[in-house]
């Protein structure tokens, strides 16, 4: 198959979900598309961008509306249009859900592991926090007990001032006092979260993606529209995968974890297509001033630096886990 029908295919694939998540595409084009470029958009801009997934004006305009009530976005009005922008509480949200999708490597882990006890909480408010947290990432230790290696004390305070709970939860933050990776953890972190299951969703997303990456090898004739849906479609699927994923450290990894492949190949295919992508950003996207400007430098930082155009390894040689 050519790159082509590999993308067409994965159109397909995204558009048989059910239900269609349009919000959630929505989500990962403000943080991937428009965040870069000052964080507005003109409603019919969005509605362009997302016909060629199957999405309708319809679903658009609701989806929207549903993240307004969620605190997600807000709107303003100019004339008949509607400019759409994420919100304070939105923006703290979205750096969490975004802010491990284009960093290339996790700081080295100190051994430190953040501490949340749930069990003064009401029984209402408790299952938010802890399907919260789940959102985060963080694993459960204990009935009423949920954990994080990475997460901070001082990170998580302001949430739960936001959830209601600050005054009945208890956090804590560990210190190591003995050698990171002992056996106990290696047992616990596998009773904490589902590696199996989420091992199957990185591979899941290297079965995805890595045909399409082949064929760009050898014949790369994506049009700069096409370069756009891939590259959406791309850290869409990947950053639902990393809303599940609690970054353990290496050592409390397996030595053939997936997660290590998807990420270089995520990689790669963003660095080869993303230059086209931005051309029919700088094109087709308006706010209530005319075109969106460029993206900031902070964007060219993503995966280690986009302007530098060496492509590292093809991932695709390394060997499957079965």
């Amino acid at each position: 198959m050519t790159a082509k029908s590999q993308l067409e295919l994965l159109v397909k694939n995204f558009q048989k979900k059910r239900p269609l998540r349009a919000g959630s595409l929505i989500i990962t084009i403000y943080g991937d598309a428009i965040v870069p470029r000052g964080g507005n958009v003109w409603l019919g801009s969005l509605m362009k961008l997302v016909e060629p997934m199957g999405i309708s004006q319809r679903l658009v305009r609701t989806s929207v509306y549903r993240l307004v009530q969620e605190s997600w976005l807000q709107t303003e009005k100019v004339g008949r249009c509607s400019y759409y922008s994420l919100t304070g509480p939105g923006l703290r949200r979205f750096e969490q859900a975004f802010q491990h999708v284009y960093n290339l490597g996790a700081e080295e882990w100190s051994g430190s592991w953040c501490l949340v006890y749930l069990n003064q909480l009401s029984p209402e408010l408790r299952q938010k926090v802890r399907e919260e947290l789940k959102w985060l990432s963080f694993g459960s230790m204990a009935p009423g007990l949920m954990e994080h290696p990475r997460f901070t004390r001082s990170e998580l305070i302001p949430m739960l001032q936001e959830w209601g709970a600050l005054e009945d939860t208890i956090v804590m933050q560990t210190m190591p006092m003995e050698q990171k990776s002992p056996r106990a953890l290696r047992l616990q972190v596998r009773e904490s979260w589902n590696l199996e299951e989420l091992g199957g969703r990185y591979r899941r997303f290297l079965t995805q993606f890595r045909p399409l990456w082949r064929e760009l090898q050898s014949e790369d004739t994506l049009s700069p529209a096409e370069c756009l849906i891939l590259r959406i479609l791309l850290i869409h699927e990947y950053r639902k995968i990393l809303l599940r994923d609690p970054l353990l450290p290496d050592e409390l990894l397996p030595g053939d974890w997936e997660g290590r492949s998807a990420k270089q190949l995520c990689r790669n295919l963003y660095r080869q297509i993303y230059v086209r992508a931005e051309q029919w950003l700088d094109e087709n996207l308006e706010n209530a001033s005319g075109p969106l400007p460029g993206p900031g430098e902070k964007f060219y930082k993503r995966f280690g630096g986009l302007r530098d155009t060496a492509i590292q390894t093809d991932p695709t040689t390394e060997p499957e886990v079965l």
